[in-house]
């Protein structure tokens, strides 16, 4: 998900995509630890949208 995508979205589409995000990071973790993904970049692209999401959330309670 771009930056520009995750400003368009409201407070609250932002609040659920942000803990469903982190749920899929979080099996996708464990699934990793257990057995190595087949694309384990996933991983990374996964966390920096989790930080996207949540940056851009931080930013608009500090506003």
């Amino acid at each position: 998900m771009k930056q520009s995508e995750v400003k368009e979205l409201s407070i609250v589409a932002l609040n659920e995509k942000l803990g469903a995000l982190q749920k899929n990071y979080t099996d996708l973790k464990m699934a990793h630890a257990i057995t190595p993904l087949e694309n384990p970049l996933q991983l990374r692209s996964l966390r920096r949208t989790v930080a996207r999401i949540a940056t851009e959330l931080t930013k608009r309670e500090l506003q």
